[in-house]
């Protein structure tokens, strides 16, 4: 491998941030998609990234990332996700795992705007913890009438304001798993 493609490439991708993070606690994030992007870009099928599964089971999922250039292996990356941690998680944590463990093996070969952590990394770890988020999206799956909908949207207005402002990435995660119930609710006639 010429240590000048994986130069140019890491520089390419320094260039290529302005606009192109998201801003999670005014700190500025790489998504994993745009390391992706920028290594696809710069070197082609001259990069080939496999991820295996460490470790499967109905509690955690552990997969490990490996990045090779020209055959040869330059770097990798471990993730770990909890089934229980999240909704998503609950149908998607080999996939989430796998999506982080790329990102930080991305970052070990340095496409990383200082922040080894991916943006969705970052964002999973914020909406896991965020328990108000959680308590939120069960109580709205358990509404049984249109005014109890009404009056869960006017007591959480603020709360999905904060994150909208904080977190974009987590804003659209919750959006996501609030669209989901709010679909469930309309196909069960409770609203319209």
């Amino acid at each position: 491998m010429s240590a000048d493609k994986l130069v140019s490439t890491i520089t390419d991708f320094k260039k290529s941030l302005n606009g192109s993070t998201i801003k999670i606690h005014n700190n500025d994030y790489a998504t994993v998609a745009l390391r992706i992007g920028i290594l696809r870009r710069n070197l082609g099928t001259a990069a080939t990234i496999s991820s295996s599964i460490i470790h499967h089971d109905d509690k955690k999922v552990i997969v490990r990332s490996e990045v090779f250039i020209d055959g040869k292996l330059v770097s990798t990356g471990l993730a770990e996700e909890l089934r229980a941690a999240s909704r998503i998680n609950q149908t998607s944590a080999l996939e989430n795992a796998e999506t982080s463990a790329v990102g930080r093996a991305l970052a070990m070969l340095g496409l990383t705007n200082d922040k080894i952590a991916s943006a969705e990394e970052v964002s999973g770890a914020i909406v896991q913890s965020d328990q108000k988020l959680t308590a939120a999206l069960f109580e709205l799956d358990k509404v049984s009438h249109l005014g109890a909908y009404q009056s869960w949207i006017t007591t959480n207005k603020g709360l999905m304001q904060k994150v909208k402002q904080e977190d974009a990435y987590a804003y659209e995660q919750f959006l996501e798993k609030f669209n989901k119930i709010k679909s469930n609710l309309e196909t069960k006639g409770v609203i319209q």
